[in-house]
């Protein structure tokens, strides 16, 4: 088990009053995203934490057992998208560490953002949807939810009307959009307030998906 997970950081330039902790995807690393805090234009950028950590590194599966940088292992790449659920547990609680050096510095948890793009985005539902107080949103982006059937018993009620944001490619060969479409429905009808995005792309972010996530992020921090 990683004690720490390794971090690439924007520190905001004013009062620090809001934090983003943004995870990639397999086989990437904390600066992958990093361009696109720029092009967001948020309207509260100067007084924004904005934390990029490094997955942990480990064997996958589906690579051939080959060490990267990886949130949990995928055992197979079928429809149910066989995973490893018990090392989605173990990165969570990683973010749940980074999330409470945040509360530390004085930031309460309803202005901390997840956000998370493939692997990351499954770990940033996961973690934000079990974690015991109200967080000020979630984006999950080309991403899926392993861990459905668990989260119907051991989800707190804190962030049940947290804002969601799912954005997704039609064209995606990587995650289908079928696997992100089943996690929206079901979470949806277990009452979670979902804004779901399709995009005319691949396992990718596009122009006009960046502009959504900065409307969803404008909305919250301001």
């Amino acid at each position: 088990m990683h004690s720490k997970l390794s971090t690439y950081e924007i520190q905001p330039t004013s009062v620090h009053q809001y934090s983003i902790i943004w995870l990639h995807g397999l086989g990437a690393d904390g600066h992958d995203f990093e361009d696109i805090v720029p092009k967001l234009h948020l309207k509260a950028e100067a007084n924004i934490h904005v934390i990029f950590p490094n997955a942990p590194i480990q064997p996958v599966t589906i690579n051939g057992g080959r060490n990267m940088r990886a949130w949990f292992d995928i055992l197979e790449l079928s429809a149910e998208h066989k995973v490893d659920i018990a090392g989605i547990y173990q990165s969570t609680g990683l973010i749940d560490q980074l999330i409470q050096q945040e509360i530390d510095q004085g930031i309460p948890p309803e202005n901390i953002l997840l956000a998370g793009f493939s692997q990351g985005g499954a770990i940033a539902l996961h973690a934000g949807l079990r974690y015991p107080y109200k967080l000020a949103g979630i984006i999950a982006l080309s991403t899926y939810l392993p861990t459905l059937e668990q989260l119907k018993t051991q989800r707190p009620s804190a962030n049940h009307a947290t804002p969601i944001f799912m954005g997704h490619g039609i064209l995606d060969s990587m995650v289908a959009i079928e696997s992100g479409k089943k996690a929206f429905d079901i979470l949806t009808a277990m009452g979670y307030s979902i804004e779901w995005h399709d995009y005319l792309m691949e396992h990718a972010v596009c122009a006009e998906e960046i502009e959504h996530i900065s409307d969803f992020i404008n909305l919250l921090f301001k």
